[in-house]
């Protein structure tokens, strides 16, 4: 019962990493708003939430709509009384279309940034006063060791959004720390999600992983836990840092 009476909302909540978060956030006790823009898949988490005995309320909107994003708090105070998480996890990886700044057309890269740093932004816009409200919370920016680090595959308007989750993230943790806000960034590997698996074959991954010093591929799960310390009053001490979660592919 680490997040009891308290309600997250969670982007990007239908599938993969966020999906995992809201399921394992559900268990500690926490009411979750899922935010997606898949109606299928974000209300089958919901389903999922709710048949293990959560409480969960599914709402389909797009992260980079600033109504959606507003509708979506709005619903998940009135129905859950309060809101105390913000969980920014929606993001696109699009390595086909987002490639060096060379070859990644205006349209593309726009789309990349609307998407992956427009939602934070428009999910902390409208979730700090609901945090206020509550008497404080926690935010947590999913990032990316591709902001640590520069790939000859590039993906530059992801890697640029993903970097500015850690200017984002101290601003925030010094603006509204006297608020009891707190703000982290998660920077996750190579992690198993749909995302990923469209990109490469079992083989591949299994060669990525034998590279990565844990010698595996992440998993969903990993993440979430991670992002469970974040959003428990564990981490009531810890604020405007980074999580790098990537089995040591960044120490190599």
């Amino acid at each position: 019962m680490r997040l009891k009476n308290k309600v997250a909302i969670i982007t990007g909540a239908g599938m993969g990493m966020g999906r995992e978060a809201a399921l394992l956030f559900a268990k500690q006790k926490a009411k979750v708003i899922v935010f997606d823009i898949d109606k299928k898949a974000g209300g089958e988490t919901a389903r999922l939430i709710r048949k293990a005995g959560g409480e969960a309320l599914f709402v389909q909107g797009d992260v980079s709509d600033e109504a959606d994003v507003k509708k979506a708090i709005q619903k998940g105070v009135k129905k859950f009384g309060g809101l105390h998480i913000l969980y920014s996890n929606a993001g696109v990886l699009w390595k086909d279309r987002d490639k060096s700044v060379i070859d990644t057309t205006v349209a593309n890269w726009d789309l990349v940034q609307a998407i992956n740093l427009r939602g934070p932004f428009l999910l902390t816009k409208h979730g700090i006063p609901e945090l206020r409200k509550s008497g404080g919370g926690s935010i947590i920016l999913v990032g990316s060791i591709s902001a640590l680090a520069g790939f000859t595959l590039a993906q530059d308007s992801y890697t640029c959004a993903k970097g500015a989750m850690l200017s984002l993230a101290k601003s925030l943790a010094v603006q509204f720390g006297s608020d009891n806000i707190r703000c982290n960034v998660i920077h996750p590997g190579m992690i198993d999600t749909p995302l990923q698996e469209v990109y490469f074959t079992e083989a591949e991954l299994k060669e990525i992983g034998d590279s990565i010093p844990i010698r595996r591929i992440g998993k969903a799960r990993d993440i979430a836990n991670a992002a469970l310390f974040l959003a428990s009053d564990e981490s009531s001490f810890m604020t405007g840092a980074e999580m790098i979660v990537d089995g040591g592919f960044i120490a190599t």
